[in-house]
């Protein structure tokens, strides 16, 4: 599959479990010594239309990536937001 960074930026990532949306990818996680793709990062939410900053932004395991569609990319086995210890807060 070739997929581009922007197409990733184009679907919206959806939860399987409980069909739950958390948004749009905003970044990827990558391994620079395999070339790999660790992590999908969804970027937090406005706060009052960003006057009080984002939420943490969600980081979601490759592994719990399942499918994806056209539109959306279908994930497993989510845990609550947690920020990425390499990514700092945005605000």
């Amino acid at each position: 599959m070739d997929t581009r960074m922007g197409q990733l930026r184009l679907k919206e990532v959806i939860s399987i479990g409980d069909g739950s949306r958390f948004g749009y990818v905003g970044d990827l996680g990558l391994d620079l010594e395999s070339g790999q793709v660790k992590t999908l990062i969804i970027p937090g939410r406005l706060r009052l239309f960003g006057l009080l900053g984002r939420e943490e932004d969600l980081v979601i395991s490759w592994d719990c990536v399942k499918r994806f569609g056209e539109d959306t990319i279908l994930v497993d086995g989510i845990p609550d937001r947690m920020p990425d210890p390499g990514r700092r807060r945005r605000t």
